[in-house]
């Protein structure tokens, strides 16, 4: 027999209610089979057994307990079924060797209605298997139904995923064609230099071949008046008549006269020689500045003290000295009447920001943890002690005091406060090839360093503060010094 046509059998002679092969099987007028059990139960829990009507478990059609009849060619094909099936497909019980139409709840296994009397399964929690399996049939599909509610929200998750995909696709198809681009404007940056260079050298070399002709014309000249002049002397200096003697002083003349003079030559050495830029270099510190600028945080402006000749933008990132004071005479020492935080404060992580300070020809930046010399006053914000003397501005600066930070004073000259162990401030000057228009910080505060680039220098390192002791939480710290024009917080977009 084909496997198709056993599993139709099977489905024919299988009991709807047990789902388990008939039992001495009962058929009603609709022509669905019951194990005789099986009904018999059914029908008492109905009532129908009492001459009530009740419904048929498959098709619901009306019937009375009398109706039921025996199937005895149904019986047959049962029979037969269970001669062809394996011990493990008759599902007997394999101590009885009757159906196991009973579960018991604490060994969690059917047993047959003799085991259910036993001794083994005295005072066990015992129930019909077909009431069990309604109870699971029931529960399985309350499953289903919580199942089926999460499928919209797979579908949403799988439709986010697909446009998340498709939005990165795009994005990195973007950044490759940014990459490309940049690439081929610096290649052709490279090529036009290439040409400029090529040009000047060649302009360089038809200057100097001119230069060597008209040398040689000049040399060529002089021989020819040299060899004329020795040919006239050589024919005078046997002249012996009265009429040569004028020819003889005349000769004698040119050749006192006579002065070799030197060609002006060409230098040996090129007026200007190509120096090959360190691009390699120049790509590793793009590649560090890249690196941090991972970092970006969107910085906003506060002040320290509530005065009145600051003022900061609608959008915090700006500030300005707003009254033209005399700021030689006002907050001498370390003029912390323009000192400025961040709003962000930081007690872990890698952060980075960038100021512009193009139009400024002094500022102090860089990061400020709240030291000793700073108290909290309420809740408006930091106040410097006034008991804390600092005999000039580099005494206060300093990263014992909490400041990690450069400057630029008098427009070209800046420095940075160093950590120093006497009273004596440790200030050093750092040279800026190009002057930086936008200052990038970087804070790691695990690694416990403070970083400056010149972002308009692309991304040089200006100076690395190492080991830095961090007493407690950080900030970003700006001051305008005594320099009245802005210092502008730029956004991470830019």
């Amino acid at each position: 027999m084909d496997f198709p046509a056993q599993v139709n059998i099977q489905k024919d002679v299988t009991c709807p209610i047990c789902l388990e092969l008939l039992t001495m099987p009962l058929s009603l007028d609709c022509g669905h089979s019951f194990c005789q059990a099986c009904i018999t139960a059914k029908s008492k829990e109905s009532g129908t057994h009492k001459g009530g009507e009740s419904n048929c478990p498959v098709c619901q059609c009306k019937y009375q307990f009398w109706n039921l009849r025996p199937n005895q060619p149904l019986a047959n094909i049962v029979k037969k079924v269970r001669e062809n099936m394996s011990p493990q497909q008759k599902k007997l019980c394999k101590h009885h060797g009757e159906k196991l139409v009973i579960f018991c709840k604490e060994d969690g296994k059917a047993i047959c209605q003799r085991c259910a009397q036993s001794v083994e399964h005295h005072g066990h929690q015992i129930f019909f298997m077909e009431k069990v399996i309604k109870e699971c049939q029931e529960k399985l599909q309350a499953a289903l139904k919580k199942l089926r509610k999460e499928e919209p929200k797979m579908e949403e998750w799988e439709a986010d995923i697909r446009e998340e995909k498709a939005s990165w696709k795009n994005h990195m198809q973007t950044e490759r064609q940014r990459i490309l681009k940049g690439f081929n404007e610096m290649k052709a940056i490279l090529d036009s230099e290439e040409k400029r260079v090529l040009q000047k050298l060649e302009e360089d070399e038809v200057n100097v071949l001119d230069n060597l002709v008209v040398a040689k014309d000049q040399l060529a000249r002089q021989k020819q008046c040299l060899r004329e002049l020795i040919s006239a002397v050589e024919h005078q200096i046997w002249g012996s008549s009265v009429d040569t003697v004028q020819d003889m002083i005349n000769v004698m003349k040119r050749s006192e006269s006579w002065t070799l003079k030197k060609p002006n030559t060409a230098s040996k050495k090129l007026k200007s020689t190509f120096r090959v830029p360190d691009l390699s270099g120049m790509l590793q510190v793009f590649k560090e500045l890249t690196e941090v600028q991972r970092y970006w945080v969107d910085v906003m402006l506060k002040p320290v003290n509530a005065i009145s000749n600051i003022a900061i933008s609608a959008d915090k990132r700006q500030v300005t000295a707003v009254h033209n004071l005399s700021l030689k005479n006002i907050f001498l020492c370390d003029f912390s009447a323009f000192d400025i935080l961040g709003c962000q404060h930081f007690s872990s992580g890698k952060y980075y920001w960038e100021v512009d300070v193009s139009e400024k020809t002094a500022w102090i930046l860089g990061v400020y943890s709240k030291a000793r010399n700073l108290k909290r006053k309420g809740s408006s914000g930091f106040v410097f002690d006034p008991n804390v003397n600092h005999p000039d501005v580099y005494s206060r600066y300093k990263p014992q005091y909490g400041y990690w930070v450069i400057g630029l004073q008098n427009e070209s000259e800046y420095k940075v406060f160093e950590e120093s162990s006497t009273s004596d401030p440790k200030v050093l000057t750092l040279f800026m090839p190009v002057p930086p228009c936008r200052i990038g910080t970087f804070l790691d505060y695990e690694a416990r360093i403070v970083s400056f680039f010149n972002v308009t220098n692309h991304g040089s390192l200006i100076y690395k503060f190492s080991n830095c002791q961090f007493s407690q939480t950080t900030y970003p710290y700006f001051n305008l010094w005594n320099c009245q024009r802005p210092i502008t917080v730029c956004p991470p977009s830019s």
